[in-house]
Parts: structure tokens; sequence; C-alpha cells
């Protein structure tokens, strides 16, 4: 079975990259669980989105846990934290339930949400150019503007990251 995050090509597509300030490119996808999230849905309350290449693999786990024990940080300052990756959705239910995950999580197999946040593209993996997933986080705020964006997240680093640029604590 081939890879989902990733498809060879011999052009890469250019990756659109967001900016602090820009407005959230709208979206509409089936989350864990059997509902939907959308942009509009987000409305009045600031949002984390982390973009993910696949669920149950050693480092997108690494990153949901340190989401998932760091959530008390996400509430306190009032933002909702939604992961988003190409997996289908029973993917993302056997994630959540695998890893006790207390956030949504949102199914991106066409690419287009990914492609829209600046989180597909052309990736050098260990020499050879794939389209994939470009692990990133945007944050947004209650109206739907980009407050911080961050591409080629380090694993290890993403909650000090976090706390650091989003002042929580």
């Amino acid at each position: 079975m081939s890879d989902p995050t990733q498809s060879p090509s011999d052009t890469p597509a250019p990756a659109v990259k967001l900016a602090v300030g820009d407005p959230a490119p709208d979206f509409d996808l089936a989350t864990s669980g059997g509902g939907r999230l959308s942009l509009a849905d987000l409305r009045g309350t600031p949002a984390v989105l982390w973009f993910y290449p696949a669920a149950n693999t050693s480092l997108c786990t690494k990153q949901a846990c340190d989401l998932r024990d760091n959530i008390g940080l996400f509430d306190r300052a009032g933002y909702r934290v939604v992961g988003i990756s190409p997996d289908e959705v029973p993917a993302l239910d056997r994630f959540v339930a695998e890893q006790n995950l207390p956030y949504t999580l949102a199914a991106d197999p066409t690419h287009q949400t990914l492609a829209a946040y600046g989180a597909w593209g052309a990736k050098n993996m260990y020499g050879k150019i794939t389209e994939g997933v470009i692990r990133s986080t945007v944050a947004i705020d209650a109206e739907g503007i980009v407050t911080f964006v961050k591409y080629r997240v380090g694993t290890p680093t993403h909650i000090a990251l976090l706390q650091e640029k989003l002042g929580l604590q």
C-alpha cells in the first residue's frame, strides 16, 4: 500500500504560504466521530490548526500526544485545537481512540485544505523531491484571521513554540 501523504511528481506545485494578517482559507471537512467542521464553525473562538502527515505514525503520534498532554494550556487561553491530515475518517477514529485525543481531527484526503493552508507541497525526502504534507501549525483568531503560522514544525519543540508565540501559560 502506498503512503497516502506523498505522491511522486516531476514538477511539484508551488505551495501557498500564509502570513500573519491573512484571512484563513475556508474549509469544510469530515471529522473523527462522524461530524463535520468548517471555518465558520470556528468563528467566535481562536483556534490552533495543526497539519500532520498520517495518524498513528511515530512523529505524528508524538505531536498529537504532546498536544493532548498540554491541552490545558490551550483551554485556559480559549483556543480550540484541530488536527488536519490526509487520512480518511476511520483512521482518525482509531487515532483518537488509541491515543485518547481530546480535540477534533479532520480528514482532508483530497489535500485541498492542506494546500490552501500551505501544508501540502514539495518536500525533499532523502534527496528525492515528492509532494506531501508539510508539518505545519496555523493559529487563527475568533474572526478567522491568521495570527501565527509555522511551516516545517519541529515535533520536539512544537509545544514550547506555541507557548512562546501564543502566550500560553
